[in-house]
C-alpha cells in the first residue's frame, strides 16, 4: 500500500508532528506499507533528522529557499503565502498524484487544493480528509466544501461538536446544516472521530450510516521517544515554576494567562511562569511583562526543542487557549506524569480533561474561575490518583493505537 501525506505549513505547529507520527506509526508497525510525505517547499527540513531515523520519505519539489522567505506570521500576511502556495502546487501536485498514483493521499492543511483538484480531474487515488482544527466556513469554502467533499473517500473530525460550531457561525440557516453535511457525506467511505463524544455525536445526526462512523484517536504520543527525551537535562535553572507552551497567537491566550498569574502572585508570590513559544505575539506579551513589572515572575524563554525535561520538573503543566484540536501538549503532559490546568475551551481540552479526577479546567478567558481553581490546583498537584487517572486516560493517543484504528481503515 502506498500512502502520502500533504500538510504544507508555514511554522512548527501541532499538525505536522500529528502527520509525522501517523506515517511512522505505519512504517513502524506494518513492513508493507509506503509512506511519503509531500515535503513541497521544504517546511519539513526542519524534522530532516527526525524524518531520517524514522525512514519516512519525502517528496521534494521546490527548493526550501522558498518557504524561508515567505510571511509566516499576521494573518493577512499568512494568507498571502498560502495563496502563493496553492497557486504554485496546483499543478506540481495534480501531476505527483497521476504519476506515482498513490492509494491514498491524507490531507490535513491547505485542503482546498485537494478539494478543487478533485473537482476537474480524476484520480485512482482514494483521498481523505482529516480536519486539523474547526473549520472557518466563508461562502467560498461553504460552496467548495459542499460540492468537493462528496469526493473524499473519507474525513476524519479530531474536535468535538464541529456540527454546533458551524451552526453558531450563522452562515447558513440551522436547519440546513444536516442537508449540508448528508450532501457532502453520502459519497464517502467512512468519517472517523478523534473522541467517543464526536462519535456518539455525529452517529446521533443521522447524516451517516453508523457503520460507517469509526473513531481514530491522533498519534500523540510516541512512547520509546518521551520517554528518552525527558532523560536529558533540564537547561534552565528555574524553581516552583508552573510551564505553559504553544505558538504565541490570540489562540493560546498567553495575555490573558499573563493577566491571571499576576493575580496568583498576590497569594502566591514565590511562583513563576514560563511560556514556551514563539509567533507575532511574542512582542506584545513581552511588553506587557514589563509594564506591570513581572520580569522576575514571568519569563517568556522562546522555543524549546525538547520540551519534556521541562515538563518534568514543573508544578504544573497550563494551557489559557481560546480553542485547541485536540491539545497535544496536554496529552504529552499527562504521559510525563504532570498534573493539566486547563481552560474549557473547544474542543480537546474538556473532553480530555474531567474536572478534579484527571486535572482540572477553569472557565475559558474567565480570571475570576481561574482563580478559584488555581487554588484547587494547588492542594492536589501531588494527587497520584489524578495523575494516575490522567496517565490511563492518555494511553489511548499512543502511535499504535493510532495504527491499529488506521490499519482497519485502510484495510491494510
Amino acid at each position: 500500500m502506498k500512502c502520502f501525506y500533504w500538510s504544507p505549513f508555514l511554522t512548527p505547529i501541532a499538525t505536522p508532528r500529528a502527520v509525522i507520527n501517523s506515517a511512522y506509526s505505519l512504517q513502524k508497525f506494518s513492513k508493507k506499507n509506503y509512506c511519503s510525505i509531500i515535503n513541497f517547499f521544504g517546511e519539513f527540513n526542519v524534522y530532516k533528522k527526525e524524518l531520517e531515523n524514522n525512514q519516512i520519505q519525502t517528496v521534494n519539489l521546490f527548493e526550501n529557499f522558498i518557504i524561508n522567505n515567505l510571511p509566516k506570521y499576521g494573518k493577512i500576511k499568512s494568507r498571502f503565502s498560502f495563496i502563493l502556495i496553492f497557486i504554485l502546487s496546483f499543478f506540481p501536485l495534480k501531476n505527483l498524484i497521476k504519476k506515482e498514483e498513490p492509494d491514498f493521499l491524507i490531507v490535513q492543511l491547505i485542503t482546498s487544493l485537494p478539494m478543487i483538484l478533485l473537482l476537474f480531474f480524476k484520480f485512482r487515488t482514494k483521498f481523505i480528509l482529516r480536519i486539523s482544527g474547526l473549520p472557518k466556513l466563508n461562502i467560498f469554502r461553504k460552496t467548495l466544501w459542499k460540492i468537493a467533499l462528496k469526493n473524499f473517500h473519507l474525513v476524519t473530525c479530531p474536535t468535538e461538536s464541529t456540527y454546533n460550531y458551524i451552526k453558531s457561525l450563522n452562515i447558513i440557516e440551522p436547519e440546513k446544516v444536516k442537508i449540508l453535511w448528508k450532501i457532502a457525506l453520502k459519497n464517502f467511505h467512512l468519517v472517523t472521530c478523534p473522541t467517543e463524544s464526536t462519535y456518539n455525536y455525529i452517529k446521533s445526526l443521522n447524516i451517516i450510516e453508523p457503520e460507517k462512523v469509526k473513531l481514530l484517536y491522533d498519534p500523540v504520543i510516541e512512547v520509546s521517544k518521551i520517554k528518552k527525551k525527558i532523560k536529558e537535562k533540564n537547561n534552565f535553572d528555574f524553581k516552583n515554576y508552573f510551564l505553559a507552551a504553544g505558538r504565541l497567537t490570540k489562540q493560546k491566550n498567553f495575555i490573558f494567562l499573563c493577566k491571571a498569574f499576576q493575580q496568583v502572585l498576590a497569594k502566591y508570590p514565590d511562583y513563576k511562569l514560563l511560556i514556551a513559544g514563539e509567533g507575532e505575539d511574542g512582542n506584545k506579551i513581552k511588553n506587557y511583562i514589563i509594564k506591570h513589572n513581572l520580569e522576575k515572575n514571568i519569563f517568556l524563554i522562546n522555543y524549546v526543542d525538547n520540551i519534556f525535561p521541562l515538563i518534568k520538573d514543573a508544578e504544573a503543566f497550563i494551557l489559557s487557549s481560546l480553542w485547541e484540536d485536540p491539545g497535544f501538549v496536554i496529552i504529552e503532559a499527562a504521559f510525563c506524569r504532570k498534573i493539566v490546568f486547563s481552560s474549557n475551551c473547544l474542543t480537546g481540552p474538556r473532553e480530555i480533561i474531567k474536572n478534579d479526577h484527571n486535572g482540572f479546567l477553569f472557565e475559558s478567558n474567565n480570571i475570576k474561575s481561574f482563580l478559584q481553581n488555581f487554588d484547587k490546583l494547588i492542594k492536589k498537584k501531588k494527587d497520584k490518583q489524578i495523575l494516575l487517572n490522567n496517565l490511563k486516560y492518555i494511553k489511548k493517543f499512543t502511535l499504535f493505537n493510532h495504527y491499529r484504528a488506521l490499519k482497519e481503515l485502510l484495510i491494510i
